[in-house]
């Protein structure tokens, strides 16, 4: 036994252990956000239930979303009548039952006792709308300009709505930005030489145009005004909802286990498709995938060759001197500071200083409104390349300290120069270790929030910062990203419990862009190391 400690074995087993157990644990986090995330996107049963409770009688359609135990007691020191409940705990149950507009919430808290009967509602319909969330209740008809027309033919309409909605998305997207783009040019060459024939002529021309998409755009509204289903919600009422707010609809208690598949994987693919609705709490994250992933590849771009310079001149040409350690001193440190002192240092250097100089050389005749000097991509890539850095030069530095000199004298010898020798043997061959640095740098980037919200991130991003117009990448514009997002969604929603799943699906997104990413970029460096381990041996 005593050897058995001295040899270290005990520890070898303790070490192993708690690798173990921390990759158990970092996977079953994942697999709990996966299941309350990707779960939300299933087809659930919905039911009736007919409650019964101090003499009053009413009916509740929706899925249960949530079951949880409460003691009796509780209920009692609450002044709830606990009267003829069995046991110390019974089931209280909250019901989804959307119907946002009509009742206020789009939960029902109901405990078990006081349902007198619960079955799957035959029939019920559930629709997902543009505003007020989720309708659950039964269809009564379906009518087209006042007329009447079978309720089969409602993928068809909906399909003719999706049709007209982005007719009318393309017009406002595409053919109006272009003529506001268009007046905003005219507008500043007025400003600076002053009206003349040509330019009142354009004007016309360009108001000519602009009545005509008017009326185009007009046409297209009345089209979608004419449709309407008609639906009878749990308490019997109809409500008319007009076709062109309804998304989609299903038959949940109807539905084949094929049925609910296909319908989760049409849902999950709205999520990751579709822009964000009802102040965030409803549609996809689309744009905040996109901003993610555009900022942390400007990250990349920028970081790594500042990074490796810093590297190789720290390595390969500055002296072992005080001066040189204290830039690694400050290097290291820089590591530990607070991310937030980076967003505030981006916002005052980046934003207030270089972005008002450019907008004072480039953008004056838009003054004061800034072009630049406000938060925008830019500068979010550009504080977290600052963020980061320390991360690409220490470990690039270490990768040129694992290169042989024997490799660096025998290039030498042959006549290369010394930086012949540093860019076609040294580098190539510190590839992996560079690779290894933004690694690390993207997966701390893509996680990081608080910096962002004084440099660039917003809750709420009107487009994308690319588009069809020139420059084509707009990086002085403002974005979305994931992170920001589930923070807004999580802690800033109207609707909380109702976004609750939201926050699951976008923190598992998160996981899975960075995982992404990082797997990429693991590819590249395993395929560089690959290619230079001759070398090396």
């Amino acid at each position: 036994m005593i050897k058995w400690f001295k040899a270290g074995t005990p520890w070898i087993w303790l070490t192993a252990g708690a690798v173990s157990l921390s990759l158990l644990a970092v996977l079953g986090l994942l697999l709990l956000i996966g299941w309350k995330g990707l779960s939300f996107f299933w087809p659930a049963p919905v039911y009736q239930f007919d409650i019964a409770q101090q003499g009053h009688h009413s009916t509740v359609i929706g899925e249960i979303y949530q079951r949880q135990s409460v003691p009796v007691t509780q209920l009692h020191e609450a002044g709830i009548d606990t009267t003829g409940f069995k046991g110390p705990a019974v089931d209280r149950l909250v019901i989804k039952s959307g119907n946002r507009e009509l009742r206020g919430s789009d939960f029902v808290t109901v405990l078990q006792p006081h349902i007198a009967h619960q079955a799957p509602a035959a029939g019920v319909i559930v629709i997902e709308r543009l505003k007020n969330g989720r309708f659950y209740g039964y269809p009564v008809a379906l009518m087209d300009d006042g007329k009447p027309l079978p309720l089969s033919q409602l993928p068809t309409q909906l399909a003719h709505s999706q049709t007209i909605r982005d007719d009318i998305r393309h017009l406002e997207k595409t053919d109006l930005t272009a003529l506001n783009r268009q007046f905003e040019r005219l507008r500043r060459q007025v400003e600076r030489h002053g009206e003349s024939a040509d330019t009142q002529a354009e004007r016309v021309a360009l108001n000519a145009h602009y009545a005509v998409l008017e009326g185009k755009l007009l046409q297209l509204h009345r089209h979608l005004d004419k449709d309407a289903l008609v639906v009878r919600d749990m308490s019997g009422e109809e409500v008319t909802i007009p076709v062109e707010m309804i998304l989609d609809f299903w038959y949940p208690n109807e539905m084949t286990l094929w049925g609910k598949l296909g319908h989760w994987v049409h849902q999950l693919g709205n999520f990751v498709s579709e822009a964000p609705r009802e102040a965030n709490t409803e549609g996809g994250v689309f744009p905040a995938i996109f901003g993610t992933v555009l900022m942390v590849l400007l990250m990349s771009v920028i970081v790594t060759p500042l990074g490796v310079m810093a590297a190789v001149y720290l390595h390969e040409y500055a002296g072992k001197n005080a001066f040189t350690k204290l830039i690694r001193v400050a290097v290291i440190n820089l590591a530990g500071v607070p991310s937030i002192v980076y967003g505030v240092f981006g916002l005052g250097f980046f934003v207030y200083m270089v972005g008002a100089q450019i907008d004072n050389l480039f953008f004056a005749d838009q003054l004061p409104s800034p072009t630049f000097g406000t938060p925008g991509i830019l500068w979010s890539a550009l504080t977290l390349a600052i963020l980061t850095l320390p991360v690409v030069i220490v470990s690039t530095e270490e990768g040129l300290a694992r290169i042989p000199h024997s490799i660096r004298h025998g290039s030498l010898a042959l006549g290369a120069t010394q930086s012949e020798t540093l860019w076609k043997i040294v580098l190539p061959m510190a590839s992996p270790a560079i690779m290894t640095g933004l690694i690390l740098a993207v997966a701390r980037a893509a996680g990081e929030v608080a910096p962002l919200m004084l440099v660039g991130v917003v809750k709420m991003a009107p487009s994308l910062p690319i588009d069809s117009h020139f420059p084509y990448l707009h990086l002085e514009r403002k974005f979305m990203h994931l992170g920001y997002h589930i923070y807004d969604v999580g802690f800033q929603s109207p609707n909380v419990e109702a976004a609750r799943p939201l926050v699951y699906a976008t923190s598992f997104l998160l996981v899975t862009v960075i995982v992404g990413l990082n797997l990429t970029a693991i590819g590249i460096r395993n395929h560089l190391r690959e290619k230079f381990r001759s070398l090396e041996q």
